[in-house]
């Protein structure tokens, strides 16, 4: 395949907030556009540190595009890169596509080639951010346990969000701060021919992709921080394909977190920082923190089928998919049954149908399914709780699984397994004075 794809300068209008993003792959064109509240203030605008995020933008949103053909050609004749941001776009390329690439059965992983010229200032001059933090909110569990910590040891947040639809509208409303919206207009030609032989279509790194904007936001707006909402599980893979690990969460791993958070500091000359607030916890965790309050009971849903479906035009969980049966899971040890199964409509676990989905998120059948789910240990570690639970214990699947159960895994293992993830992690990126705070409220 001799084709190219061609990333071209992005600009940005403060006077509209509107910035385009111009590519080209092969003989087609695309242009994609963010549409940002208007600026009050555009000399941030015209900060070497906006125009940097800016170009570094365009390399991440270009993957919608790219993705149609997957050359193993990329360039950029206009943009400049250091050699951190050479890595960091080979990486969104390379394992920020590798769902991508293992499902459409293409060998890409060392074999892409980046085209352009070279940034020899590395590091941009230090913005003055105010103290202030952006927060995705994804309409799931994990952002609104973000916002429950970020609240009780006062940190000043705003609500953030590209293309708010469903759950996050709901939950934005739930949590009453005014939030920041984005606007993402996907060029209509690019989604056309996803559709159509000969092309390619498939996963990207969405996270990567809203981080990026949110940055662009938090320069133009002043925050100091973008804060993340990423568990330690995000950072396990699904499946080898092509000689590497290849992980559906790649841009939640705190492999990547990493990543972009020494990126986003060289582009603001430190000023920006960007982490996950939940990386120190297990999913399981996360629920148990989850269940200690229920304003959210009735506006979140992590169920991706139906978000993706119909927003919030129909019932906030589909019962069917392994997102839903994964969150079912994890809330059962910790939350009162009558709850959950009112949020959820119905008991999934007394399904019979359900259990080789449950079955294959604990490592007992297939794969780990390609979708936004923890380890398998811990799914494995959240059965076992189940069965000695007088709530759960006679469920058809819980039943159903005992046996194998044990059998792969063994007591031990399994209790060992729940308890580890009770425990909080060290291996995180938070700044240590808020690390702090966090730990000490969320006990």
């Amino acid at each position: 395949m001799t084709e190219t794809f061609r990333i071209l300068r992005p600009s940005f209008d403060p006077a509209s907030g509107e910035a385009r993003f111009p590519y080209a792959l092969g003989d087609l064109s695309f242009t994609e556009v963010l549409t940002l509240p208007k600026v009050t203030d555009s000399a941030a605008a015209a900060t070497p540190a906006f125009k940097k995020l800016l170009d570094l933008t365009a390399f991440v949103l270009g993957v919608s595009y790219f993705k149609l053909r997957a050359p193993f050609h990329i360039e950029a004749p206009e943009i400049a890169l250091s050699e951190a941001e050479r890595a960091f776009v080979i990486d969104i390329y390379e394992n920020g596509l590798g769902e991508f690439y293992a499902r459409n059965n293409l060998a890409r992983f060392g074999r892409l080639t980046l085209d352009t010229p070279t940034d020899i200032e590395p590091r941009r001059p230090a913005l003055d951010l105010p103290p202030r933090s952006l927060l995705p909110i994804g309409g799931g569990k994990d952002s609104l346990v973000s916002v429950d910590l970020l609240s009780h040891v006062g940190v000043d947040f705003t609500p953030f969000a590209v293309n708010p639809k469903g759950p996050i509208v709901t939950s934005i409303d739930a949590i009453g701060k005014a939030p920041l919206y984005v606007t993402r207009t996907l060029d209509a030609e690019m989604i056309r021919l996803g559709k159509e032989p000969g092309y390619y279509n498939g996963h990207v790194p969405s996270t990567a992709i809203n981080s990026m904007i949110a940055s662009l936001c938090a320069v133009l707006f002043g925050y100091d921080q973008i804060v993340l909402s990423n568990e330690r599980s995000a950072s396990e893979g699904n499946v080898v394909f092509d000689g590497r690990e290849t992980n559906h969460q790649h841009s939640k791993s705190l492999g990547f977190e990493l990543l972009i958070a020494g990126i986003l500091a060289d582009a603001t000359g430190g000023a920006l920082k960007y982490f996950s607030l939940l990386r120190p916890y297990s999913e399981a965790r996360i629920a148990s923190l989850f269940t200690q309050g229920g304003k959210f009971d009735r506006v979140f849903s992590s169920c991706n089928r139906n978000f993706r479906l119909n927003g919030n035009d129909g019932p906030l969980w589909c019962g069917e998919c392994p997102k839903c049966h994964f969150v079912f899971l994890i809330f059962a040890p910790f939350m009162a049954k009558e709850r959950l199964v009112s949020i959820f409509g119905q008991d999934l676990l007394d399904k019979a149908e359900n259990e080789r989905s449950f079955r294959e998120l604990a490592g007992l059948a297939g794969q780990k399914p390609w979708e936004c789910v923890g380890e398998i240990l811990e799914a494995a570690a959240c059965f076992y709780t189940l069965t000695r639970h007088a709530d759960w214990h006679q469920t058809a699947v819980v039943k159903a699984i005992k046996a194998d159960l044990f059998a792969q895994y063994g007591e031990e293992k399994l209790q060992l397994a729940m308890a580890e993830c009770l425990t909080d992690s060290h291996d995180h990126h938070l700044p240590p004075a808020l690390a702090a705070k966090v730990a000490a409220y969320a006990v």
